[in-house]
């Protein structure tokens, strides 16, 4: 999951500054597996060995979120087939891992957002999701976590564990939407689910979260 970067323009070192977190993170979205790879179809396998190999897995997953300006990153977007990730609500906020994360609990009250994803660049979609949720896994050592999460966070670590079990936001999509991000990975453009008028959209975005890019 990824944050948008906003920078202004203008002076010199402004743009040269932009300039280099625009280039560090391509940079790090070129190591993220793309839509058609099926491994982000596949579902990734528990994590049964913890140690230094599994650290540095982690430290580098950290690395690749942070650079690519990101709020969660699951391992098989690195092609790895393991139930590990990682996430971070907000740039000031600890990253955070966790390894053959569950979904305990999930809330009765959801909230639409528009998502989009590092592996389908260039698309987002509309996707329904509990606004309420409780995970449970091991930390990087192998002890015993719980995370009760809302909002943003409930989002992104559900938007990852989907991906650790190789779904996409493509499959919660509505159908046209769907339809319309698929035209557009195949041709190289770009889709974001159409703007409606009228009151119906109003009552519609009423009950809508902002988007998040994923």
């Amino acid at each position: 999951m990824s944050d948008r970067v906003e920078t202004e323009t203008g002076e010199p070192g402004e743009s040269r500054l932009e300039a280099e977190l625009l280039e560090q993170r391509q940079a790090a979205l070129a190591q993220v597996v793309k839509f058609g790879d099926p491994v982000l179809k596949s579902k990734a396998s528990p994590v049964r060995e913890f140690g230094p190999k599994l650290r540095a897995e982690i430290e580098r997953m950290i690395g690749i979120m942070r650079d690519g300006m990101g709020v969660g990153l699951a391992a098989n977007q690195l092609g790895i087939l393991r139930r590990v990730l990682v996430f971070r609500v907000g740039p000031d906020c600890e990253p955070t891992a966790l390894v053959n994360p569950a979904v305990e609990w999930l809330s009765e009250e959801v909230a639409v957002a528009e998502e989009g994803c590092l592996s389908l660049p260039g698309v987002s979609v509309d996707v329904e999701r509990p606004l309420h949720a409780r995970f449970g896994g091991l930390d990087v050592d192998g002890e015993p976590v719980g995370i009760e999460a809302s909002g943003l966070e409930a989002r992104v670590l559900q938007h990852e564990v989907d991906h650790l079990d190789g779904v996409l936001i493509l499959d919660w999509a509505p159908r046209e939407q769907r339809r319309g991000a698929l035209r557009a990975l195949r041709e190289g453009g770009s889709y974001s689910p159409p703007v409606e008028d009228g009151d119906e959209a109003r009552e519609r975005d009423e009950h809508r979260e902002p988007r998040t890019d994923a």
